[in-house]
């Protein structure tokens, strides 16, 4: 562990709040899938993590200017890749989540494009795949999508009937499932062939290729003996976690 400990170092990362991703507990601590895989990663490569919460907005500011080490469950793009490297540890797909309300031609990407009162909320500097990056793209050139700082603020846009709909992982949707508004929305699977990894994102400027390397055969490691699944199950169940696991960590 104190070879490990000498070649990673101690990094600053930036945690912020989604779903069962990263969220507050009734005890006022945090707790989450991120959180668990940061620690148990910590525990296996030596590697200290100084961690700090931020909005996405920021996060992806900071790594953009290479002041910021490290967050988690960021989703490579060309863009990104010039300032960072990624180490994937698990993959899903975006759901729609539209209002009970809106009209049935709205429950398919063309029709609700067709519909020009129907808006869209999603937060800002997120990547949602390929389908609903490009719909967006669209939806955009009509001035019909709001950008919100963090999830939360989604929701209470699509509770404050200021949207019609928004996007939404698993791991963010179970939550939304027990709440009071589960009744106002249904959820639409527009891009069931898509697989969107979500990986450790590591500045290429402040974190040392050997370090990333040690990162990645740890996590690597994880996923091969099982530990990834159990983290994931903790916080979306079994069956949920076992669509989380990558099919290959390459």
């Amino acid at each position: 562990m104190h070879a490990a400990q000498a070649d990673c170092g101690s990094f600053q990362l930036a945690f912020y709040e989604l779903g069962a991703l990263y969220f507050k507990t009734p005890q006022g601590g945090y707790a989450g899938i991120d959180k668990d895989v940061v620690d148990e990663l910590s525990k296996r490569s030596g590697c200290q993590f100084q961690t700090v919460l931020e909005s996405r907005v920021r996060i992806w500011h900071q790594m953009s200017q290479q002041t910021l080490d490290v967050t988690v469950s960021g989703i490579a793009t060309p863009e990104r890749e010039k300032f960072a490297r990624f180490i994937p540890y698990f993959t899903t797909r975006n759901f729609l989540l539209l209002s009970s309300s809106a009209p049935a031609r709205a429950h398919s990407p063309e029709g609700f494009l067709s519909e020009p009162n129907l808006r869209v909320a999603v937060v800002k500097s997120f990547r949602h795949g390929a389908l609903y990056d490009t719909w967006l793209a669209k939806l955009r050139e009509q001035n019909r999508v709001e950008e919100a700082a963090d999830f939360d603020s989604v929701v209470r846009l699509f509770m404050a009937k200021r949207v019609d709909a928004f996007l939404a992982l698993p791991t963010s949707l179970e939550p939304l499932r027990r709440k009071e508004l589960a009744n106002s929305f249904i959820v639409l699977d527009w891009a069931p062939s898509e697989e969107v990894r979500h990986g450790l994102v590591l500045s290429r400027n402040r974190v040392s290729l050997p370090a990333m390397e040690l990162m990645r055969r740890e996590i690597r490691n994880m996923h091969d003996d099982g530990t990834l699944e159990k983290i994931f199950a903790r916080y979306v169940g079994a069956e949920q976690a076992k669509h989380l696991l990558l099919k290959t960590t390459e």
